[in-house]
């Protein structure tokens, strides 16, 4: 196992196993290849990128073993991923709804569409449910401004649609979720 130089600590060896473990191979690989090249720190973004790639979201230990692998202070790697809208902090529910806020589907009505998916939900956008089977999200054109206002579940496009006809939409998506878990 290497040594770190820059570690502080004598139990070294052990860390970097159990920050190791954390990663995919892709990503170490990555990581190590790097690691010598002049600013290496730089290609942080790239890294996290492909974490989330592999994971979906970017969570705590996810954070932490990146820090600790490229040497970065933890401190800088959370400020990046919070940062950037790309990056996700939680998981991803099961069906990613996105609210079309373009000027045609928010001349429509897409704010009050949005309000009550909110509603129905409990979450605001950027959020999953507590159940794991939905998340919100925002867009500001899906291209189908004849259709507004649209919501996308997946790759579903709906519309027009009204607020009254979001919790028949949600059930129909909820009792797909059902089926999929129940063939598990």
């Amino acid at each position: 196992m290497t040594t770190c130089p820059h570690c502080p600590t004598d139990n070294w060896p052990e860390l970097e196993r159990g920050y190791r473990a954390m990663l995919p191979g892709d990503v170490l690989a990555f990581i190590d290849g790097n690691r010598d090249r002049e600013h290496s720190e730089s290609l942080l973004i790239a890294t996290l990128h492909m974490v989330q790639d592999h994971f979906g979201h970017l969570g705590p230990g996810h954070l932490e073993a990146v820090a600790q692998l490229m040497q970065i202070p933890l401190a800088k790697v959370t400020g990046v991923a919070t940062f950037y809208h790309y990056f996700r902090l939680q998981p991803r529910g099961r069906y990613l709804i996105n609210v079309c806020l373009g000027t045609a589907c928010y001349v429509k009505g897409a704010e009050k569409v949005a309000q009550k998916l909110m509603d129905e939900l409990g979450i605001h956008f950027g959020e999953t449910s507590k159940d794991g089977v939905f998340s919100l999200e925002s867009t500001r054109c899906v291209g189908t401004c004849g259709l507004a206002p649209v919501v996308m579940i997946g790759e579903e496009v709906h519309g027009p649609l009204t607020p009254g006809q979001v919790p028949a939409l949600l059930e129909t998506y909820l009792a797909r979720a059902a089926e999929e878990m129940a063939k598990v």
